[in-house]
């Protein structure tokens, strides 16, 4: 699949205020610093469509993008290490979990996870609420050009042996690198694949 169209649509905190349409929707989600901003950008070939920053947890805002004018990508807030305060954390982690638990049109959610780094708590904390909760999700391991090919299939094994402790399989991934646009056409022909099977045509 190419992207031909990125538009913005909407930022908000209340689910009931998402677009009402029956586009189907891909949640993009992952740590604060875990480079979404950027993989977005990288995925729709726009350099600032999803907002980037030094400082993690810039994105507060349930934020959506009609793409091709056939779905929407959503790019949710990180969950985690955020520099906000107390109570605006708590404000938008529970938008975050009000849009899992009623957001329709939700097809698929990617879980971003940093390849560089052993199996965090908080993310296998996230996904194991998220099979908890029969949201379907598919991992993302982001800044691969970080590291060479053996250490990320030694990673990514780790990754593996870690979730078999209490998951019957592993979930889909993908290895990508915003920087190197690795895993690009590998994730959107997985959308695509989805969408067609849906009958949702470009």
């Amino acid at each position: 699949m190419q992207i031909k169209s990125a538009e913005f649509v909407i930022s908000n905190q209340d689910v009931a205020k998402c677009p009402n349409s029956k586009l189907p929707e891909y949640a993009f989600i992952g740590r604060s610093n875990v480079g979404k901003s950027s993989l977005i950008n990288m995925l729709t070939s726009r350099k600032s469509l999803a907002k980037t920053s030094g400082t993690p947890g810039k994105t507060q805002l349930i934020n959506h993008f009609v793409i091709n004018k056939n779905w929407h990508l959503v790019d949710l807030p990180g969950y985690g290490y955020a520099r906000v305060s107390k109570k605006a954390k708590k404000t938008f982690q529970k938008f975050i979990t009000t849009y899992f638990e009623q957001r329709k049109q939700l097809v698929l959610a990617f879980v971003l996870i940093d390849i560089r780094h052993e199996p965090q708590p908080i993310d296998l904390e996230f996904m194991q609420w998220m099979g908890e909760h029969e949201i379907p999700f598919s991992i993302v391991f982001t800044k691969a050009d970080k590291l060479k090919p053996k250490a990320i299939e030694n990673n990514i094994e780790i990754y593996k042996n870690k979730i078999l402790e209490s998951w019957e399989d592993m979930p889909h991934y993908v290895v990508t690198s915003a920087t190197k646009a690795i895993g690009k056409d590998e994730l959107l022909n997985y959308i695509d694949s989805i969408n067609k099977s849906l009958r949702i045509q470009p």
